[in-house]
């Protein structure tokens, strides 16, 4: 039996009549790898915020170590040895490392000495870093390790990780559970949050489940099913997307030779991307973040304009057309940043409904916006897309990362696009969340939409989509048939493998 590190006993807190977490209670082991489990809107974000100081209990208590643990402020928290690797990276890009990491500390050593320190932890916890190196030129990976080494610095006893997967390569993956085995092995304790079940089953040793605020159970994941846990999580059986069979449709988007400039200091460039998605197919577009997935997007979306006949809508150039021409249209798209880029947060969701669909739903009367007919709209994809929020008249900023998910896909998804583009559609959505979005998708196809889906997430490309393409360094790989590629295959297409290279692996 292990030491008890963190006790948690029947904490409560309420927003209004939305109970966040209902008399939760749970312990970390000194040294343990704890995986906290819930879909969307369970409860996860509160509990972690409560330990560390950015929410306030209405009930219940925390013991640390056998002593009373109520911090008032991330400081204290700090104070008391909680480190928090969140799932939003709060670095500056045109900042070193050592600077970023100095910014985070409560009391922060000369700038020589930080730098020291960060080699030095660097090279304990097998995470290479360069502290002179500006942030902006990291990928996803090494600005995680900025964040980890900022809180490793301050010699936390629990360390809690909210998604920290969800930007990484698979080689990033296995230096992350490295180190975290590591830190485990020397007494700090873990609470890790993901919604990647077969890593919790990888990496932890316990499990705490949560179910619309409350703990419905507990488990070993090292012998407990994935899809076990999944439907522990949302309380029913889950169901694998499935679509119909239906015949190639006309030509919907073209890209011909389109090459667009970085879309700031640290993007990346796009060259001579071509690529043809016909009607009811969906396109599966993989690739490391930072490889010009944003730039893609802005290009298809508008906000980017490119040459006259480098974008085809229907055979028709649409290349120099805004983003509400676009809509217009029907080319529709998600961005990958859900607050602030594919929703205002202080709107309402109504307002943030009537934003993109004011065209495609004729959400305005006589050169007014229809607030009624607005209002109808947003309920409708609440209720359709099953997003956890007490009613439209909630800023968008209220909901859970997942549920806001749901809200912007949904919100697309109704609009009966011709062609849909969506970044990242599962990006931190639980797994019944995730097999909903994609079941969409493939429904909106079957209807004879074209889809496009950019992820890096690629068990979700090869499960729902018809081809297959890799983004690498701005360009685009000749798409392939996504049925039946082998991983060796993937993984030299994401290498920027010529054809002929990839060609003979098949072979």
């Amino acid at each position: 039996m292990r030491d008890t590190l963190l006790n948690i006993t029947g904490l409560t807190k309420a927003y209004g009549s939305v109970i966040a977490n209902r008399e939760v209670s749970f312990s970390v082991g000194v040294g343990e790898i704890h995986a906290l489990l819930g879909e969307n809107g369970a409860g996860k974000s509160t509990l972690v915020k409560t330990i560390y100081g950015l929410v306030k209990p209405d009930s219940g208590t925390m013991d640390m170590r056998g002593a009373p643990f109520a911090p008032t402020d991330p400081a204290a928290a700090r104070k008391a040895g909680v480190g928090m690797v969140f799932q939003h990276f709060s670095l500056f890009d045109a900042l070193s490392v050592a600077e970023n990491i100095v910014l985070g500390m409560d009391n922060p050593p000369s700038p020589r000495a930080i730098a020291a320190e960060v080699r030095r932890v660097s090279d304990q916890y097998g995470l290479p870093l360069d502290p002179d190196q500006i942030v902006g030129d990291l990928s996803a990976g090494e600005r995680q390790r900025v964040e980890i080494i900022r809180c490793l610095l301050q010699n936390p006893k629990l360390l809690i990780m909210d998604e920290p997967t969800s930007v990484l390569t698979p080689q990033e993956v296995e230096i992350l559970f490295k180190t975290l085995r590591k830190l485990a092995a020397e007494g700090t304790s873990i609470l890790y949050i993901s919604h990647k079940l077969s890593e919790i089953a990888a990496l932890c040793e316990a499990a705490t489940i949560l179910r619309m605020g409350q703990v419905v159970a507990t488990c070993d994941p090292r012998t407990t099913a994935p899809r076990e846990m999944a439907e522990l999580m949302v309380g029913q059986v889950l169901q694998s997307p499935v679509r119909a069979a239906r015949p190639e449709g006309a030509m919907a988007l073209e890209l011909t030779g389109l090459s667009a400039p970085a879309s700031h200091r640290f993007g990346t460039a796009l060259r001579d991307i071509r690529i043809a998605v016909r009607a009811g197919e969906v396109l599966g577009i993989g690739g490391v973040a930072g490889n010009g997935q944003d730039e893609l997007v802005a290009v298809l979306s508008g906000e980017t304009l490119s040459d006259y006949d480098a974008v085809l809508l229907d055979g028709k150039p649409v290349g120099r057309s805004p983003v509400n021409a676009r809509r217009a249209l029907g080319l529709l798209c998600a961005p990958e940043e859900r607050l602030g880029h594919a929703a205002a947060p202080d709107m309402s969701l109504t307002e943030n409904a009537a934003v993109t669909a004011i065209t495609r739903k004729s959400l305005t009367r006589r050169g007014f916006v229809d607030w009624p007919q607005a209002r109808a709209f947003a309920s409708a994809v609440i209720a359709q897309f099953d997003v956890r929020t007490p009613g439209p008249q909630h800023t968008a900023a209220s909901l859970s990362g997942g549920n806001l998910q749901k809200f912007v896909i949904g919100r697309e998804i109704m609009q009966a696009p011709r062609v849909l583009v969506v970044n990242q559609p599962t990006w931190g959505v639980d797994a019944a969340a995730a097999a909903a979005i994609r079941q969409a998708l493939l429904t909106l196809a079957d209807e004879g939409a074209a889809v496009v889906v950019i992820s890096q997430d690629l068990d979700e490309l090869m499960e729902i989509s018809d081809r297959f393409c890799a983004l690498t360094e701005g360009r685009l790989s000749a798409p392939r048939a996504a049925r039946g590629l082998t991983v060796d295959q993937i993984g030299m297409m994401l290498g920027g493998a010529h054809d002929m290279e990839v060609a003979h692996v098949a072979e």
